[in-house]
């Protein structure tokens, strides 16, 4: 079922479905391929921005966990540790603030259809590319900063025993860490870069 009525325009009322934004909907028996490609674009430009914080806050407080844990118990027999190693603490931290910066500037992509009706073809095209744009883009960015929450967790658990260990060994651990913080940036700057062709018609 097309998404636009016999005049060429038509109500977006998101799966394939009958009826307006004003009364009831029927479903009419698609399959799961008809419904996944009739969801609305914003339904899937929100999930992303959802999933781009959510996701990078996990891979933030699962990174602090891992590291924090280990600082803790390693700090009982050298206390002299506790401080510097505060570093991997922070940059976990980092990836949930990639998470808020990508979800922000992801948010004031996204424009609601003032008539509640799609008024072409080319602006329903607009509108679904404009959606799946900023959703992959927060899956971009949301997975990439659960992995290198993730990975600099590790490394930090580790950097932490080798340094209450021998003292010579954090620095050279710590450029293990920033190379894992790394991937947090890498992830951001290319969901910028994908957000940047979505653009929400706004008739």
């Amino acid at each position: 079922m097309s998404l636009f009525g016999e005049a060429g325009g038509g109500n977006f009322v998101g799966a394939v479905c009958t009826g307006t934004s004003n009364t009831p909907v029927t479903w009419e028996g698609g399959n799961w391929p008809d419904i996944f490609n009739n969801v609305s674009p914003h339904a899937w430009a929100y999930f992303g921005m959802a999933l781009s914080l959510g996701l990078s806050v996990i891979g933030a407080a699962w990174g602090v966990w891992i590291t924090g844990s280990t600082l803790v118990g390693a700090a009982v027999k050298a206390p002299r540790i506790k401080s510097k190693n505060l570093v991997s603490v922070i940059f976990c931290e980092a990836t949930a603030i990639f998470g808020v910066i990508i979800a922000i500037i992801l948010q004031g992509k996204i424009h609601p259809v003032v008539t509640g009706k799609v008024s072409s073809e080319i602006e329903c095209a607009q509108l679904f590319f404009s959606g799946y744009a900023i959703f992959w883009a927060g899956i971009s960015v949301g997975a990439t900063n659960l992995a290198s929450g993730i990975a600099v967790g590790i490394s930090g658990s580790g950097c932490a025993l080798a340094d209450a260990q021998n003292p010579s060994l954090f620095v050279k651990i710590l450029i293990v860490e920033i190379f894992g913080s790394a991937l947090a940036i890498f992830g951001l700057i290319v969901g910028i870069i994908m957000s940047q062709s979505a653009e929400f018609p706004t008739n």
